[in-house]
């Protein structure tokens, strides 16, 4: 079936495109399993459509369909995993526990507890010197540890690698309880996005295994250079809040002011996304929201506060220091004057130290994410799309 013969099939298949994109895991069976069967509805066409485009291979079988989304940038941090529960971003402790964590899975019995998989995870990091030198052995006599492993096991219970039987994580925590798991072997071998086997990465110093995890050869032909070019602009496009000109290659800035319209084109036809064009890059905005995962303005708190420091940011812009960084405490100081006038609105835990200052490495946190804003160890660099949050005059924090 042709998905483009009328509206109602265009509307459907964008549907599947962008259930992919937010979620590349999708169940058979549970919360996913309508826009599934919309999934393998339009199959032939989707893989078509990544594969044409983004160049994102599409497996879908009985149980779950994957999409493998590598990104267009490997050195982007500002979007990790997260625990939900606890509202926890992962670090590079919670990443290599969860490596570990799946290469014993991979070889465990069909049922296992929480309290085993700790056990393999000590036996198979102990002694490990490179583990040890960077403090991420796996050592479960502490609450923090049993934390970080907890936020691993939810976020494959997320996934569905894991199916919970008995007991609970919390339970673990305290170090009273055990949790029994049953485990689905064939979602837990796709969880990983690889383009490469870590088994093949052994030659490698451990400090160069991660980018060659998703190194891509590019053919030396004259016609692959092309390709290649579409195929990371388009991921950038799809991947990225804000595609900045002065962050590409120049190769990458030539093949994108000539074929600017028609990559454009086909994200819009296949995502309904709109194209908002920018002296200084791109952004696809996405008009019914469902594919942002951070968003700006957002209510509470944590929104007013990333509007105050947001438009603290673009007068910046706009000053004789404009190339010059803002330091990290010239930011907080501007935050805290922010609490003081506002105190009444925000939520108590601000009028406490430690409160403004988590509030304030929260917010630059988002404002990164969505390319507003860069952080360079202790100095802050506003980008020229957080200029289109500069408030009114009578709105804004008194500096």
């Amino acid at each position: 079936m042709n998905p483009w013969e009328d509206d109602l099939h265009r509307e459907a298949f964008r549907e599947a495109v962008r259930a992919l994109l937010s979620r590349p895991l999708l169940r058979a069976t549970g919360k996913d399993a309508e826009v599934f069967r919309l999934v393998r509805r339009y199959v032939d066409g989707l893989r078509r459509w990544f594969m044409d485009g983004p160049g994102w291979p599409l497996m879908i079988e009985s149980e779950f369909a994957r999409l493998f989304k590598y990104p267009g940038r490997t050195e982007n941090a500002t979007h990790p995993a997260l625990d939900t529960r606890r509202n926890l971003p992962f670090n590079r402790r919670r990443y290599t526990w969860l490596c570990l964590a799946l290469a014993i899975l991979d070889k465990s019995e069909r049922q296992t507890t929480l309290g085993e998989l700790a056990k393999e995870m000590e036996r198979l990091g102990r002694g490990d010197p490179a583990l040890a030198e960077a403090g991420m052995e796996p050592v479960f006599d502490r609450r923090d540890a049993r934390m970080d492993l907890v936020s691993v096991v939810r976020l494959l219970i997320e996934q569905g690698a894991l199916l919970r039987i008995h007991g609970n994580e919390e339970g673990y925590i305290q170090d009273s309880g055990d949790v029994l798991y049953t485990l689905n072997r064939t979602l837990l071998a796709r969880v990983p996005a690889f383009r490469r086997s870590p088994n093949t990465l052994t030659a490698f110093p451990p400090s160069q295994r991660p980018a060659r995890l998703q190194e891509e050869l590019v053919s030396a032909a004259p016609e692959a250079r092309p390709r290649a070019l579409r195929t990371r602009l388009l991921r950038l496009l799809l991947d990225s809040p804000v595609v900045y000109y002065a962050d590409l290659t120049e190769d990458e800035r030539d093949y994108l002011t000539g074929q600017r319209s028609r990559l454009l084109d086909f994200l819009h036809a296949g995502t309904g996304l709109l194209p908002e064009l920018r002296a200084e890059g791109i952004a696809l905005t996405d008009p019914e929201t469902g594919l942002t995962d951070l968003r700006m303005p957002e209510e509470g708190t944590d929104g007013h506060a990333a509007l105050l420091l947001a438009d603290f940011y673009a007068a910046h812009l706009r000053s004789p220091r404009a190339q010059s960084a803002i330091p990290w405490s010239r930011s907080e100081q501007h935050l805290r004057q922010c609490a003081k006038e506002h105190a009444h609105r925000w939520r108590r835990d601000t009028r406490d130290p430690a409160g403004l200052r988590n509030l304030h490495r929260t917010v630059v946190h988002r404002l990164c994410a969505l390319q507003l804003l860069r952080q360079t160890g202790e100095d802050l660099h506003p980008q020229p799309a957080i200029a289109r949050y500069r408030l009114a005059a009578g709105k804004r924090c008194t500096p």
